[in-house]
């Protein structure tokens, strides 16, 4: 783990400097702008300063200790469950208000049990081709403060609260990685989240960290049926749910039936597809499933049991033509910010100390 994190090289971007520019502006050399910015090189206390007053932001922006600083953040406080709900599990997390003198912790529900958010409904006119006439709630709108992002990580929503507090509204589309991609290939939105590592194979893209998440099996709180690994997934007491045609956690449920040597045809439920990682959870929180792939993220939200299988990058793939756009780059600060960062970390167990750094 690095000594000293930092955001420089999102800064210089940020401000479309060089690094030879920067490097000038400073005072030193090109080399030691990067070394910098890889972490291998920490600054001393006048070039540190010399940065920030180049870059208009301060030291602590540019420069941070490491995940340290989030845990001495975090205090511990006694609070009322909401009676009348089930007991959560350690890590399951909860929303906080203050009743009188009474701190009270809700359990959210990761199903929306609410109306959608929504500005306009499907008119009577036959839907052709793919096109439809909407009724527009608002006689006039502004959305050039909304951004269109696919994808199936469910921390992405924890990036939506924040980018609100700068004005900006995030539309998701629940869609895998597969399926973004291919919607950000055919220019129907902005971001697309992925974690396939296809974001180099897309002509004109930027590519940014969101964070490691892992990914591995979900079962019930206590694990009743001890199931240890995927190789039980051939037992006649184990039913899984799978993931569609597409999905990450689908294709590392393929890869390791094929390490294992075992027929897809020996797994019950191998054939049912969950559109999402807290779709898939959610069986298994019903009891309609014993298990699933997805990551922990998801089965945190339920309160279930979790076995890790790997560790992944999610990644934000951007077309480079909306990076100038003022909604985008309010979302990307928010992405350095270390609010955010201890957020999603401590929500879904993420790994969030590359977030907003483009690969």
């Amino acid at each position: 783990m690095p000594e000293v994190e930092n955001n420089l090289g999102r800064l210089r971007q940020k401000h479309g400097l060089s690094a030879i520019q920067l490097a000038s502006i400073v005072d030193v050399s090109r080399q030691t702008i990067y070394a910098m910015e890889s972490g291998s090189y920490v600054p001393n206390t006048v070039v540190a300063l010399k940065l920030a007053r180049a870059l208009g932001t301060t030291v602590e922006d540019i420069f941070a200790l490491p995940s340290e600083r989030s845990e001495r953040e975090i205090r511990s406080e006694a609070a009322e469950l909401i009676p009348g709900g089930d007991s959560p599990q350690p890590g399951q997390p909860v929303q906080l208000c203050r009743v009188d003198d009474r701190l009270m912790a809700n359990v959210p529900s990761p199903i929306p049990w609410f109306l959608p958010a929504a500005d306009a409904v499907v008119g009577d006119k036959k839907i052709v081709r793919k096109r439809a006439e909407v009724q527009i709630f608002q006689s006039e709108m502004n959305l050039g403060n909304r951004i269109l992002l696919a994808g199936c990580d469910p921390g992405i929503s924890v990036l939506a609260r924040h980018v609100l507090g700068s004005g900006v509204e995030l539309v998701l589309v629940q869609r895998n990685s597969s399926q973004a991609v291919s919607l950000l290939n055919q220019g129907a939105i902005h971001i697309a989240g992925t974690h396939l590592k296809v974001g180099t194979k897309i002509r004109d893209a930027a590519v940014v960290s969101f964070a490691v998440w892992e990914e591995g099996i979900v079962v019930a709180y206590g694990n009743p049926k001890n199931i240890r690994g995927v190789e039980d997934f051939a037992r006649k007491d184990v039913l899984i749910v799978n993931r569609e045609q597409g999905a990450g956690c689908r294709a590392l449920l393929d890869k390791s039936l094929e390490r294992l040597g075992m027929a897809p045809s020996k797994v019950r439920g191998y054939g049912s597809a969950a559109p999402g990682h807290l779709a898939a959870a959610w069986q298994v929180q019903s009891g309609a499933a014993d298990c699933c792939i997805a990551t922990r993220a998801a089965a945190r939200a339920f309160g279930l049991g979790f076995i890790p299988l790997v560790s992944e990058h999610y990644d934000l793939v951007i077309h480079k033509r909306h990076l100038d756009l003022p909604a985008m780059q309010h979302l990307l600060d928010v992405l350095s910010r270390t609010a955010f960062r201890r957020d999603l970390e401590g929500l879904g167990g993420y790994d969030a100390r590359g977030a907003g750094q483009l690969k």
